[in-house]
C-alpha cells in the first residue's frame, strides 16, 4: 500500500481537527484541496487567514464582527427592549434565519459547566448585567441549547434576574432536547421563541 505523501497527511491532520472532521473525510478534502488551482488554494488560505485576523466580539453583545459593534447592535430599529441571550456566536446567525426576532442579542460565549470548571465568570454575565443597568431593557430571552448546561445556565442567569424587575423568558422546547440551535430549522426556532415561557 502506498504511503501518503507528507503535504497531503499534514493539511489531513489539520483540517481532522475541525469538529465533525474524522480522518477519512479529512483525507478526501485535502486530496480535493491538492487538486485544485493554484489561485483558488491562495484564495482559500487568504480567506482563513483574514477571517481569523480581521473578525473579533462586539463590544456590546459578543457576537463576531469586523468593527467595533457588530451590525445588529448599530441598528437602531432593533433597540426593541429585547435581548436574546445565547451561548456563541454561530446561535446568533441561527435566531437571524427565522427573520422573526427583532431584538438585540447577547453572546455568553460560552455556558456553565462545573465539571469542566467554567463557572460565572468565565462566561459573559458580568457584561449581561452591566447591559441592564444601562440600557433600556424590558424583556430578556434565555436561549441557550437546551441541554443539561444550557438549562443550568439559564436558570442560573433567572435567578439573578428577576431581583431586577426585568422580564426573564425561556425559549419554548421546540428544540429538541440534547441538540443545538445551529442545526435548528427556522420553523422549530420560530416556534420555540413563540411559546417561550417566563421564569
Amino acid at each position: 500500500m502506498a504511503s501518503v505523501a507528507e503535504p497531503i497527511q499534514r493539511i489531513a491532520n489539520e483540517l481532522s481537527r475541525l469538529p465533525g472532521i474524522g480522518m477519512k473525510t479529512a483525507q478526501r478534502l485535502a486530496y480535493h484541496i491538492i487538486a485544485m488551482p493554484a489561485d483558488q488554494v491562495k484564495s482559500l488560505a487568504e480567506a482563513l487567514v483574514e477571517g481569523r485576523t480581521t473578525v473579533h466580539f462586539c463590544e456590546q453583545c459578543g457576537n463576531y464582527t469586523q468593527n467595533t459593534r457588530c451590525e445588529i447592535c448599530e441598528n437602531e430599529e432593533r433597540h426593541n427592549g429585547q435581548i436574546c441571550v445565547v451561548r456563541e456566536p454561530r446561535d446568533v446567525a441561527a435566531m437571524e434565519r427565522m427573520r422573526d426576532y427583532k431584538g438585540l442579542y447577547h453572546v455568553l460565549n460560552g455556558v456553565l459547566s462545573p465539571m469542566d470548571g467554567i463557572g460565572p465568570d468565565d462566561i459573559r454575565i458580568r457584561e449581561l448585567l452591566a447591559r441592564l443597568s444601562t440600557e433600556e431593557v424590558d424583556e430578556v430571552i434565555l436561549a441557550t441549547n437546551p441541554d443539561i448546561e444550557g438549562e443550568a445556565t439559564a436558570a442560573y442567569i433567572a435567578r439573578l434576574l428577576k431581583p431586577m424587575g426585568v422580564r426573564v423568558t425561556r425559549i419554548a422546547h421546540g428544540v429538541p432536547v440534547g441538540s443545538d440551535l445551529e442545526y435548528a430549522d427556522e420553523v422549530t426556532l420560530a416556534k420555540a421563541m413563540e411559546g417561550r415561557q417566563e421564569l
